[in-house]
């Protein structure tokens, strides 16, 4: 049985350590994201899912009689030093990742995980090209902005029916990738936005957006980002009297969004992974998060629980922690996991996925849009 060095670090400073207590013989899973910085909220979400994972599978007798370990990595949602946290991740001798979360870290950092031979899996990262080049070792328990962005323009063309589209996004990987997916999606069904349009990701005053978008007599805008600037954009449209429908992607299906806007993400249409936290099959684990004054209600908690499973099993059927031989497993089983059976094609996607659109509400709930 391998043994793996254990090391915590945010780019150098020390975080508070999860898991059991260190033992001879221990499995480290690194759980690669932001701790810090405006999508921290995201990151919550996902060690949520992974601490959680962790102590059930530790229960259980962990694998094969080796108990799990999680190792916390601050990369903030930041590219370079999501670099950085790769880098240090494989320096400390930690071969499985559950992370990134934003596809801009995700991607670079990916790269180097291939090169060294370590087992990563992202339960919230959706840019397609992530998995294009092909690695044998990256994985995802969530579906694909080729997905998502098709989902939601069928939902706009079916629904929504507009008269003045407008689509805007933050100029990142992610959101513009989003944006793009739903644009074409809209033009190949008749439908040609009136605006296509970045902001700059921490902005704070979109005015000059707003009067552009009531002077093209915009009346539904899907924006392809996070929930800050989305945020700010609704409250600030309320304020300016434009009166237009939005819709965005899981990137912005965060309460934090409704601290922001108030009343103003009343009625937002959101792309999300289905609400897993409402299976019954999942309740046990819903009341020992909730027992730790934890949410398990947010889109990436079940998702990042599915990645350990995913991980774990697939070390008890390959009779291995070996990585190579884990992720060959992986890609030729399927899984019973808290969300749902899953299999893999040969990129490391999923093979089947599906996301629900939501209301929003004032209050940091959703529902299931009509």
């Amino acid at each position: 049985m391998k043994t793996f060095t254990r090391t915590l670090l945010s780019v150098g400073t020390a975080l508070c350590l999860y898991g059991t207590a260190a033992q001879a013989d221990t499995i480290k899973i690194a759980l690669a994201g932001p701790a810090t910085g405006p999508v921290a909220q995201y990151g919550d979400m996902q060690k949520v899912g992974v601490l959680a994972a962790i102590e059930q599978i530790n229960k259980a007798g962990g694998v094969n009689g080796d108990m799990l370990e999680s190792v916390i990595y601050d990369d903030a949602c930041d590219p370079k030093q999501a670099v950085a946290v790769a880098n240090k991740i494989v320096n400390d001798g930690v071969q499985y990742v559950v992370g990134h979360l934003c596809s801009s870290s995700t991607e670079p950092a990916s790269d180097i995980y291939d090169e060294e031979g370590v087992l990563m899996i992202t339960a919230a990262s959706t840019s397609p090209s992530i998995t294009e080049k092909g690695y044998g070792m990256i994985f995802r328990t969530i579906g694909l902005d080729s997905l998502q962005g098709p989902f939601a323009a069928q939902y706009i063309i079916d629904n929504v029916k507009p008269q003045n589209m407008a689509i805007i996004h933050d100029k990142q990987q992610y959101g513009e990738g989003l944006a793009t997916a739903v644009k074409d999606a809209v033009e190949a069904n008749g439908i040609t936005p009136v605006m296509f349009e970045g902001v700059t990701a921490g902005d704070k005053d979109f005015s000059a957006l707003i009067a552009k978008l009531k002077k093209n007599n915009v009346d539904f805008i899907y924006y392809g980002g996070y929930h800050p600037e989305l945020g700010l954009i609704l409250r600030q449209s309320a304020e300016k009297g434009l009166n237009a429908k939005f819709m965005g992607p899981e990137g912005v299906g965060n309460p934090d969004i409704s601290k922001i806007a108030g009343e103003a993400s009343e009625g937002l249409l959101v792309t999300l992974p289905q609400s897993f936290d409402q299976d019954p099959a999942n309740q046990a684990i819903v009341e020992a998060i909730k027992a730790k004054n934890e949410d398990p209600s947010g889109a990436f908690v079940f998702p990042a629980y599915s990645a350990v499973q995913i991980m774990t099993e697939a070390m008890k059927g390959a009779d291995s922690t070996d990585p190579e031989e884990v992720a060959e497993y992986i890609h030729n089983n399927t899984f019973d996991t808290t969300t749902g059976k899953l299999a893999f094609d040969d990129k490391g996607d999923l093979t089947e996925f599906s996301f629900v659109v939501y209301d929003w509400h004032a209050d940091g709930t959703k529902t299931p849009a009509k």
